[in-house]
């Protein structure tokens, strides 16, 4: 829908407009008003390279689109009722928990097979290990793909699926090969094309997931919903999008929390939202109560940061992994208020 700035297009705009849409098949269909007259575009609106050039003229206000841009992560595509299962649990009919460590020690193994069973026995139905790592910093640590050896062994030890984050192309075809079950996309890499479309392609014929967290910078829900139809578009629809904060951080956290953003994510598409409260927040003792603060806007799961001694991990860790005595009671309350929401009884 086109909204002049003035009352109606002169016969010279409505030609030029005109000739623009026909370009990429559509049509202009006037709305006369009593006050003014709006220009509908009859056809697929969704052509960004048509709406870039209409939105160039200088006497358009504003192009306020019907269609959505999305053709398959939308709630009224033919994904619609498209549904994600790990593990035997199905995203949306119970409260999916993913736990572990930030960064698997490849030094100090035995860390991580016993945050695994205690994220296990806490009730998480998927186990997340960093393998390789983004830093800011070039001299920390990066990660080490021995550390893969490590995942997979936790994840025979207890049975749980597994979910590691991959950085590159390389790392797709390393990590599938291994008999990874989730790749995560981090907040980083959000906005990286190029590797989407290779998940993408990578994982078309494969029951794989993909946990897609929001980037840092990214503004409009457009944007993150956009990244996730790269994704389907190339040949995978099993996509989980994930808030984690954004930038600017919030005074006291380590991001700006942003899981309130699930009601608006869940107006416009059909993808399950698992939240991230660990990266939200950073500090282990705020991370409860942004759990409970997500299941509350109705996230589907959480993604949690936990360790069986979180001052010997590494990475984030330290600062943010919850205890497995605290992540217990954590999931069991994040639980009883998802089924409070839904109107289920527990036990």
């Amino acid at each position: 829908m086109i909204l002049p700035k003035s009352n109606r297009l002169t016969p010279e705009q409505l030609t030029e407009v005109t000739e623009i849409v026909t370009e990429f098949g559509c049509k202009i269909q006037p709305i006369i008003g009593a006050v003014r007259t709006i220009y509908a575009i009859v056809g697929d609106e969704r052509e960004e390279l048509m709406i870039n050039r209409l939105e160039g003229l200088p006497y358009v206000e504003r192009i306020d689109r019907i269609q959505s841009p999305f053709k398959l992560m939308d709630k009224r595509s033919d994904l619609a009722t498209h549904r994600i299962t790990i593990g035997g649990a199905t995203l949306g009919e119970e409260l999916f928990v993913i736990a572990g460590a930030c960064t698997i020690d490849p030094k100090n193994p035995n860390y991580f097979y016993e945050t695994a069973q205690a994220v296990k026995e806490a009730g998480a139905h998927m186990l997340r290990g960093g393998v390789w790592k983004p830093r800011t910093n070039p001299y920390t640590f990066q990660g080490d793909v021995k550390s893969l050896d490590i995942l997979m062994e936790a994840s025979r030890r207890t049975g749980l699926p597994v979910d590691t984050e991959v950085m590159e192309e390389g790392h797709i075809k390393v990590a599938l090969d291994a008999g990874v079950t989730c790749l995560q996309i981090g907040a980083r890499n959000a906005l990286n094309y190029s590797l989407l479309r290779a998940i993408g392609r990578a994982i078309a014929e494969r029951d794989t997931v993909v946990l897609l967290k929001r980037g840092i910078h990214m503004g409009p829900i457009n944007e993150f919903i956009s990244a996730g139809e790269y994704i389907a578009a190339f040949g995978n629809p099993n996509i989980i999008l994930c808030p984690r904060g954004t930038a600017p951080s919030l005074d006291g956290y380590r991001n700006h929390p942003d899981e309130s953003i699930t009601p608006l994510l869940k107006e416009k598409t059909w993808a399950p939202v698992v939240v991230d409260p660990s990266h939200s927040v950073g500090k282990a003792s705020y991370v409860p109560a942004c759990a409970l603060a997500a299941v509350a806007y109705g996230a589907d799961g959480l993604c949690i940061e936990s360790h069986v001694s979180p001052s010997h991990g590494i990475g984030d860790d330290p600062k943010q992994a919850l205890t497995p005595d605290v992540l217990a009671e954590t999931i069991t309350q994040a639980k009883q208020l998802w089924a409070l929401r839904r109107g289920v009884k527990i036990g």
